[in-house]
C-alpha cells in the first residue's frame, strides 16, 4: 500500500516537473535562436524575462503547494490520494494553460506577432519585374573608369582569364538591416557567360579551393580579412595556361561594408570584435581597408606582367584609393560597380561586349590620398573623458563635405586638384561622345522661377544615354557667409540617343533653391545680392557651359516672407549642437585648415552641456512632466472604427472621438510594440501591420524565405543618375510589399557619405544631398502610390556606425546641418510625400535625435508640415526612453518587448496622456492611410490569424481538461463511490 502510494506520489510528480521542463526548455530553445539570429538582444531577453515572469509566479506557487500537498499527504488512504492527485493535475493544467495564454497575449505578444508572421509570396510576375529593374538599375549605375586607347568594349575578345578571390564572392550589397534577399544572385562568372565570354575555370577553381565563403562583417563583430592568395601560391602551371588561354584579364578588388561597424582606418590596430586573418603583411602601420592589400599588389603586378590587357574590377560601395589604376602599364580599363544586387552584374558582361554603353556616374569623390581629406581625423573613435560611456563626433567640415571641399579649396589651381583628385563627383566615361548647349537663363520674378534648357547630341558612333549635370555658384565675399564654389542644383538622364540624335531637357528651379542658411540675427535663408552662375558640367570640376542670372537686391526669407515650399518660415533650431569647436572656413582660401581639421585631442563635455544632455547619467532626463490641463476621457464607449477615417484631413474632429474609445494601456501598447510592426488595438479596430527592412529590397529576421527582389545598393542607384529608375524601385518596393501583406517598409536611407570609411554607405546614396534627396523622394513616392509607407531613415546625420548606440554626441554648425544632412529629408517631405521616419541612434549636440523638438517638431513637422509618425531606431534602452521620446516627436518605438523604457510611464499624467494621443493619432494617420486599409470597411475582429488558431487551441485544451475532469469523476466513482 504504502510502496504504490509512494510511487503514485513521485509519477504525479514526476509529470509536472517534466511539464514544466518541456515549457521553460521550448522558451530556452526560442530565445536562443532570436538571439542568434540578432532579433533580440541579452538586455531585451532578461527584461522580457522579468516582466513576463510575474505572470508565473502564482503558477510558481501553486505549483509548490501541489506538490507539497502530494509529499505531505502521500501515506493517505488510496482514496484520498486519487482525489488529491487528479485534481492537482487538472488545477495544474488549468493555471499552466491560463498562464501561456496571458503571456502570449499580453507582453510576449509583438514578439510572437513576428514568430508567427504569416507572409504572402511575391507573384512569378513581380519577381521578374524586380529582376529586370535590378538589371536596368545596374546597366545604368555601372561607371567606367578608365578606357585607355578605346579598348572597351571588348568585341573580338572572347576569353578571359578573371584574377582577385573576390571574383567568387562579389558583393551584392552590405551587411546588417540593410542586406536583402541575394539567394540565386547572378555571379560574376554567370554575367560573362551570358555575355558571350568565356572564363578560365583553373582560376576559378584555384579561388574557390583557397577559401570558398567571404569573411562575414557584422554587427557584433567583422571579420575584415581580403582572402586573396599570396602571388607565390599560383603555380607555374596555372599561369602557363592562363597565358595561353587568354592575353587578357579581368582583376575583381572588392570592399565590404555594413551596420554596426565603420571601416577599418588602420588595418594594425582594430577595434574589439574586429579582427584579420588574411596573410602577414598585407597591411604597414597606418593603411587603410580602402587602400590595396600586399597581397593584391603581388596579384597585380603578376597580372600585369604576364597579361597584355588588364581591366580591373571595383566591386565597392566605398569609394576607394584607385591610384593603383595609374601604375600599371597593362590596365587598359577599369569599371566600377556598388553592391549589385540579385541580378546586376549581368550588366558586367555586356558593358565589357558593349551590349550596355555605360552611363553610371560617381556618387563620391574619389581622391588619392583618404588621409587628406577634411574629415578624416574627426570620424570615429572619441569619447569624451569626463562623461564614461559618452561619445562624439565633430562635423568640422561644416558645409565643405566631399567636392564643395575639393572644387572650392582648389579653384583656380587645377594642377594641384589633379594631384589630389582622381575623379570627381559625378565623373563617368562613355563608349561615345556627347556635346551640351545650354540655353539662355529665364528668370521669372512673378513665379520666382529659373529655368534653362540643355540640349544633349550624341556626336558619336555608339546609342547611349548622357547626364545632365547643372552646377550653380553663389557670389562669396571673403570672410562672409560660407559658400561652397559649386553646388549640384539639378540633374536629368537622357532617353537612350542614337548617333547624331538630340534631346532636349528642361530646368525649372525656386530662387530660393540658390539660397544659403545664414545662422545670423535668429537664422535664415539668404539670397545674397550679386550675380549667380549656373554651370552645365561633365562632373562637379569639368565645364561644359555656363551662364549667369543676377540678384538685384538681398533677399532674406524670414518673418511672413518664407520659401515658397515650407509651411513655417525657417529659423535657427540648432545653435545648441554647434558646439565649443573651430570650424572649417573659406575665408582667406581656408586659413584655418590645419587647426579646423585637427583630431581631437583630450576632450571634457562642458558643464553647459551636460545640464540638458538626454544621457543616462542626466538624472532630470526622463523625469514624469509636470502635470497641466484635465485628464482627458479615456476609454470612452463609442462605435468609430480607425477605418473611417481613411482619407480624413489630420486635423478631422473625428481623430480626437477615435482617440477618447482608447484606453491608456491601450496607447502605451500602441507606442511600445513597434518593432516591425505597428500594434493591433481592438477598441478601435485598428488592424496590426508589419514593417520589414531594408532599403535594397525587403528582408527579415524573422522570414528567411522571402522571394523579394534584392535591389543594387542605394550607392548603385544613385549613381544611374536616373531618378525614374529610383521611382520604379519604390514602386516595386509597394508592389512586393502589397503582395506580402507588408505596408511599412524601413528605407529608403538617405545619410550622407561624410567619410569614405563609414560602414553603411552602400545603404546610403551619396556624398550630394541633392542627388541623395532627389532619389530618396522618388523613390518614397513610388512606394507611395502602391499603398506601401517608407520610412525614411536614419534622421538625423547618423554618418557613421562607431558608438552610435551609446550616446554619440554629433556637433555641427547649423549652415551644414541644414544644407548638407537635414536636405535629402526635407525633399523626401516636400517632393516624395513622405508619411514615416525613422530616427536615428545619435545625437545632436547633446540631445538624441529621437526625443529631439528641435529636430522631430520644429523643422520636420512645423517648417516642412510633415504629418505623419516617428519611430525609433532598434529600442535598445539607455538613452532611449519613450516618455522623452514621445514629448518631442517620436511616435513609435522599434521594439518587439516593450521593454527597456519602451513602455510609457506616468500614464496618470495628463501631460503625458496628450502625448500619447498625440503619438497614437501620429502612427494611425500614417496606417489607415497606407494599402493596410485599401477597401477595409468594418472590421470584425483584429486578431491575427495565429491568435485566432492559439484561441481555438486553448478552448480545445480546456474542453479536455474539462472532459478529462467529467472521467476523473467518473472512475472516481466507480472505484470509491461504494467504499
Amino acid at each position: 500500500m504504502k510502496n504504490r502510494n509512494l510511487r503514485s506520489m513521485l509519477i504525479s510528480v514526476g509529470v509536472i516537473i517534466l511539464a514544466l521542463v518541456i515549457v521553460l526548455g521550448g522558451g530556452y530553445l526560442v530565445i536562443q535562436n532570436l538571439i542568434h539570429n540578432g532579433i533580440v538582444t541579452e538586455n531585451d531577453v532578461n527584461s522580457t524575462v522579468t516582466l513576463a515572469g510575474k505572470y508565473f509566479i502564482p503558477l510558481g506557487v501553486l505549483i509548490g503547494l501541489i506538490i507539497l500537498a502530494l509529499i505531505v499527504f502521500w501515506n493517505k488512504s488510496r482514496k484520498f490520494n486519487f482525489w488529491l492527485k487528479w485534481e492537482s493535475f487538472i488545477v495544474f493544467l488549468v493555471a499552466l494553460i491560463l498562464t501561456l495564454n496571458t503571456v502570449v497575449f499580453g507582453p510576449m505578444q509583438a514578439l510572437m506577432n513576428m514568430n508567427m508572421i504569416q507572409i504572402n509570396k511575391v507573384s512569378a510576375k513581380t519577381v521578374q519585374k524586380g529582376a529586370d529593374l535590378t538589371e536596368a538599375i545596374a546597366d545604368e549605375g555601372t561607371i567606367l573608369l578608365k578606357n585607355d586607347g578605346n579598348f572597351l568594349p571588348m568585341k573580338d575578345i572572347k576569353k578571359i582569364n578573371v584574377f582577385g578571390w573576390a571574383s567568387t564572392q562579389p558583393l551584392y550589397g552590405g551587411t546588417g538591416s540593410g542586406q536583402s534577399n541575394s539567394a540565386d544572385a547572378v555571379n560574376i562568372y554567370d554575367s560573362l557567360k551570358q555575355a558571350g565570354f568565356q572564363t578560365n575555370r583553373d582560376l576559378n577553381k584555384f579561388y574557390t579551393k583557397y577559401r570558398a565563403d567571404r569573411p562575414v562583417v557584422g554587427m557584433m563583430e567583422q571579420d575584415w580579412t581580403l582572402p586573396e592568395p599570396k602571388a607565390s601560391q599560383y603555380s607555374n602551371k596555372l599561369m602557363q595556361k592562363a597565358e595561353t588561354f587568354s592575353d587578357t584579364a579581368l582583376v575583381v578588388i572588392g570592399r565590404s561594408g555594413g551596420e554596426g561597424a565603420d571601416l577599418p582606418k588602420d588595418m594594425t590596430n582594430l577595434p574589439q570584435g574586429a579582427s584579420y586573418k588574411g596573410n602577414k603583411g598585407d597591411f604597414k602601420k597606418g593603411q587603410s581597408y580602402l587602400e590595396l592589400s600586399q597581397s593584391e599588389k603581388n596579384m597585380l603586378n603578376m597580372v600585369n606582367k604576364n597579361f597584355k590587357n588588364v581591366v580591373v574590377l571595383i566591386n565597392s560601395s566605398n569609394p576607394m584609393e584607385l591610384g593603383f589604376l595609374n601604375e600599371y602599364s597593362h590596365i587598359k580599363g577599369a569599371i566600377m560597380m556598388a553592391g549589385a544586387g540579385t541580378r546586376g552584374f549581368k550588366a558586367l558582361g555586356k558593358v565589357l561586349n558593349g551590349t550596355v554603353n555605360p552611363s553610371g556616374r560617381t556618387v563620391d569623390t574619389y581622391v588619392y590620398d583618404l588621409k587628406k581629406t577634411p574629415t578624416y581625423n574627426n570620424f570615429g573613435n572619441f569619447t569624451y573623458a569626463n562623461q564614461k560611456g559618452t561619445a562624439f563626433v565633430n562635423y568640422v567640415e561644416g558645409i565643405y563635405t566631399g567636392y564643395k571641399f575639393y572644387e572650392t579649396y582648389y579653384q583656380g589651381k587645377d594642377d594641384q586638384y589633379q594631384k589630389a583628385v582622381q575623379y570627381p563627383f559625378g565623373y563617368g566615361l562613355s563608349y561615345t561622345k556627347f556635346s551640351q548647349e545650354m540655353s539662355d537663363v529665364k528668370v521669372d520674378m512673378q513665379k520666382d522661377k529659373v529655368s534653362f534648357n540643355v540640349t544633349v547630341k550624341n556626336t558619336g558612333d555608339v546609342a547611349g544615354k548622357d547626364v545632365v549635370q547643372a552646377y550653380f555658384t553663389a557670389p562669396y565675399t571673403n570672410g562672409g557667409l560660407e559658400k561652397s564654389a559649386t553646388n549640384l542644383l539639378d540633374f536629368k538622364k537622357t532617353k537612350v540617343l542614337k548617333p547624331g540624335e538630340s534631346q532636349t531637357l528642361k530646368f525649372t528651379a525656386n530662387r530660393s533653391d540658390f539660397a544659403s542658411y545664414d545662422e545670423s540675427n535668429g537664422g535664415a535663408y539668404v539670397l545674397d545680392k550679386g550675380q549667380y552662375q549656373i554651370q552645365i558640367k561633365n562632373n562637379a570640376h569639368d565645364v561644359l557651359a555656363s551662364k549667369d542670372f543676377d540678384v538685384n537686391d538681398k533677399v532674406t526669407y524670414t518673418g511672413s516672407n518664407k520659401r515658397a515650399s515650407d509651411k513655417v518660415t525657417a529659423t535657427n533650431r540648432f545653435q545648441y549642437a554647434k558646439g565649443d569647436i573651430t570650424y572649417l572656413s573659406r575665408r582667406d582660401n581656408f586659413a584655418n585648415y590645419d587647426e579646423a581639421t585637427k583630431a581631437p585631442g583630450k576632450t571634457n563635455l562642458a558643464a553647459k552641456y551636460q545640464k540638458d544632455a538626454t544621457t543616462v547619467t542626466n538624472r532630470n532626463y526622463g523625469k514624469e512632466p509636470k502635470a497641466t490641463g484635465k485628464m482627458p476621457k479615456q476609454g470612452q464607449r463609442g462605435n468609430l472604427q480607425l477605418a473611417d477615417l481613411r482619407g480624413k484631413s489630420y486635423d478631422d474632429p473625428a481623430w480626437d472621438k477615435l482617440l477618447n474609445q482608447m484606453t491608456a494601456k491601450d496607447m502605451s501598447n500602441l507606442i511600445a510594440y513597434g518593432g516591425y510592426q505597428t500594434y493591433a488595438i481592438n477598441s478601435v479596430k485598428k488592424l496590426g501591420t508589419y514593417d520589414f527592412d531594408g532599403p535594397a529590397g525587403y528582408s527579415s529576421f524573422f522570414v528567411t524565405d522571402l522571394n523579394t527582389t534584392a535591389f543594387p545598393a542605394e550607392a548603385m542607384i544613385a549613381a544611374t543618375f536616373n531618378t525614374d529608375l529610383a521611382k520604379k524601385m519604390g514602386e516595386l518596393m509597394g508592389e512586393q510589399g502589397r503582395e506580402m501583406g507588408v505596408y511599412g517598409w524601413y528605407g529608403p536611407a538617405m545619410n550622407i557619405h561624410r567619410s569614405a570609411f563609414a560602414g553603411r554607405n552602400f545603404e546610403y546614396y551619396s556624398e550630394d544631398p541633392e542627388l541623395s534627396g532627389k532619389m530618396a523622394a522618388s523613390a518614397i513616392a513610388g512606394a507611395k502610390s502602391k499603398g506601401v509607407y517608407a520610412y525614411m531613415k536614419h534622421f538625423a546625420m547618423n554618418d557613421q556606425e562607431t558608438n552610435r548606440m551609446v550616446g554619440l554626441m554629433t556637433w555641427s554648425n547649423e549652415q551644414a546641418i541644414r544644407e548638407i544632412y537635414l536636405k535629402p529629408f526635407e525633399m523626401a517631405v516636400k517632393d516624395g510625400g513622405a508619411t514615416a521616419v525613422m530616427s536615428s541612434f545619435n545625437f545632436i549636440g547633446n540631445r538624441w535625435a529621437g526625443a529631439n523638438k528641435q529636430l522631430l517638431q520644429d523643422v520636420l513637422r512645423g517648417e516642412w508640415g510633415f504629418r505623419g509618425l516617428v519611430e525609433t531606431d532598434y529600442f535598445s534602452g539607455g538613452f532611449m526612453k519613450s516618455n522623452p521620446a514621445i514629448a518631442n516627436g517620436n511616435d513609435l518605438m522599434l521594439s518587439t518587448t516593450g521593454t527597456l523604457g519602451a513602455k510609457v510611464d506616468y500614464t496618470d499624467n495628463p501631460t503625458v496622456v496628450r502625448q500619447m494621443r498625440t503619438a497614437s493619432k501620429n502612427i494611425m494617420y500614417t496606417v489607415v492611410n497606407s494599402g493596410a486599409y485599401k477597401n477595409i470597411k468594418n472590421v470584425k475582429s483584429v486578431k491575427r490569424p495565429y491568435q485566432k488558431t492559439i484561441t481555438t487551441y486553448v478552448v480545445i485544451a480546456l474542453v479536455v481538461v474539462a472532459i478529462l475532469q467529467v472521467l476523473v469523476v467518473l472512475l472516481y466513482r466507480k472505484r470509491y463511490a461504494n467504499k
